[in-house]
C-alpha cells in the first residue's frame, strides 16, 4: 500500500544544538526525506568588516578573534601578514616561528571540537566531547601562559608577537606534544571504527570533487573529496616551506571522510611542532620601529592562509590614515556552507545534522 503525504516545512533553529550556533535551516520535508533546504544567515551578525574602518590596526586584531574563537590566533595571522604585505614589514626569524607555533596549536584546538562536536551528532554521546575537551584544556593552559587569554588571544602584532613566550611555555608545550600520538591513537581506536559512526558517516552527505571546486570550498571539506589543496603546501606562506609535513585527502567525500582527515591532521600538526619547537631560534620577537598608530602606504593587498577550517583571506584596502579603509574578510566557514543543500537534498533528517556537523562552521565567522 503506498501512502500519499504531503511535504511539509520545519525550522531548525536558530536556537538548536545541532545548529552549531544562531543558524536557522527551513527544510522542506516528505516524512523523514529532505526535500529541499535553505541556510538562513544573519542572526548574530556584527557587521565586523565595517567596524574595522572605526579602530586603528593594531585595535582590530582583537576583533579577527572572535570571527572563529576556535583558532583566534589563525585569524590574527591572517590580517597581520596582510598589513605587513602592504607596509613592507620583516618579521624576525624567531616570531615566526612562534607564529607557527601557535597557529598549529590553535588547527588542533579547531579540529578537537569540530571531530568531538560531530561525534556528539552522530549520537555517542558526550564521550568523544569530553574526551577532546581534556586536551583541549591543556592547549588552553599554553596560550593563557604565552598571552593572558585562553581564547581571544590577542597575541599577534604586525612585525611579530605581543610578547615573547615565557620560560615555562617551551616544557609545557613539549610534553603536551609528546602525549599528543598517544591521544590520538586513542581516538582512532575508540571512535573510528564505531559502529554507530561507520553507520551514521559512511557514504553519507558526499561532496564530489568537481562540485566542491565549483563552490570554491577550502580546507578539510575539500581535502575530504580527495582534492590536494592546502595552501602552507601550494602557496607557502610565513616559513612553512621549511616544514616536513603530509597533506590528507580523503577519497569518497562523505562525513566519515571529513572527520578521518581532521584526524590525519591532528597528526601533521604535531610534525610541524616538534620541527618548529626544535628550531626556535633567539632573537627578537616583534621588529623594531613599528608605531602603534600604523599608517601602511596607501593600497590595497589580499592576503591568505590556511586556516583550521579552509582559506582566509583578508583584501585590506590604505588610504595611508591610521584606520583600514576598507576591509573584507574571505571566510572559509561561511563559504563553505554554500554546497550544504547539494550534499542534504534526498538525505533524511537525522542525516541532516551529521552532514552540518561534517561541515565544521563557527557562527562567529559566518555571521561576521
Amino acid at each position: 500500500m503506498v501512502l500519499k503525504t504531503q511535504p511539509f516545512a520545519v525550522n531548525i533553529g536558530p536556537q538548536h544544538p545541532s545548529t552549531h550556533g544562531v543558524f536557522r535551516l527551513r527544510v522542506a520535508l516528505d516524512g523523514e526525506v529532505v526535500q529541499d533546504l535553505e541556510p538562513i544567515f544573519g542572526y548574530l551578525h556584527r557587521g565586523v568588516e565595517k567596524l574595522a574602518e572605526e579602530r586603528t590596526y593594531i585595535q582590530f586584531i582583537t576583533t579577527t578573534d572572535r570571527m572563529d574563537y576556535m583558532a583566534a590566533m589563525s585569524n590574527e595571522l591572517g590580517y597581520v601578514l596582510a598589513i605587513e604585505k602592504l607596509a613592507g614589514i620583516k618579521v624576525p626569524e624567531r616570531a615566526e616561528y612562534i607564529r607557527i607555533i601557535m597557529a598549529e596549536l590553535q588547527r588542533l584546538n579547531s579540529h578537537f571540537m569540530g571531530v568531538g562536536a560531530l561525534l556528539n551528532d552522530c549520537g555517542c554521546a558526550a564521550t568523544p566531547l569530553l574526551y577532546m575537551f581534556r586536551e583541549r584544556e591543556k592547549l588552553l593552559d599554553l596560550f593563557e601562559m604565552a598571552c593572558g587569554q585562553r581564547m581571544t588571544c590577542n597575541y599577534m602584532r604586525p612585525g611579530g608577537v605581543a610578547q615573547d613566550l615565557p620560560p615555562e611555555f617551551m616544557p609545557a608545550a613539549r610534553k603536551f606534544i609528546d602525549e599528543m600520538p598517544g591521544y590520538i591513537d586513542e581516538y582512532e581506536q575508540l571512535f573510528m571504527g564505531n559502529e554507530i559512526v561507520l553507520a551514521r558517516l559512511k557514504e553519507v552527505g558526499i561532496l564530489p570533487a568537481d562540485l566542491a571546486i565549483s563552490y570554491s570550498i577550502s580546507g578539510p571539506v575539500l581535502r575530504a573529496s580527495g582534492v590536494k589543496w592546502d595552501l602552507r603546501r601550494a602557496d607557502p606562506y610565513s616559513i612553512y616551506d621549511r616544514f616536513e609535513f603530509d597533506v590528507p585527502v580523503g577519497k569518497t567525500g562523505d562525513c566519515y571522510d571529513r572527520m578521518w582527515v581532521r584526524m590525519q591532521e591532528m597528526r601533521q600538526c604535531v610534525r610541524i611542532l616538534k620541527q618548529a619547537m626544535k628550531d626556535l631560534p633567539k632573537g627578537e620577537f616583534r621588529a623594531k620601529g613599528v608605531p602603534f598608530l600604523l599608517r601602511p602606504p596607501a593600497g590595497e593587498v589580499y592576503s591568505r592562509i590556511e586556516a583550521p577550517k579552509g582559506e582566509l583571506g583578508y583584501h585590506l584596502v590604505s588610504d595611508n590614515t591610521i584606520a583600514p579603509y576598507r576591509l573584507h574578510v574571505r571566510a572559509p566557514a561561511f563559504i563553505n556552507l554554500g554546497a550544504l543543500r547539494e550534499m542534504i537534498v534526498g538525505w533524511k533528517m537525522a542525516d541532516l545534522v551529521v552532514i552540518l556537523g561534517s561541515i565544521d562552521i563557527c557562527m562567529g565567522e559566518v555571521d561576521r
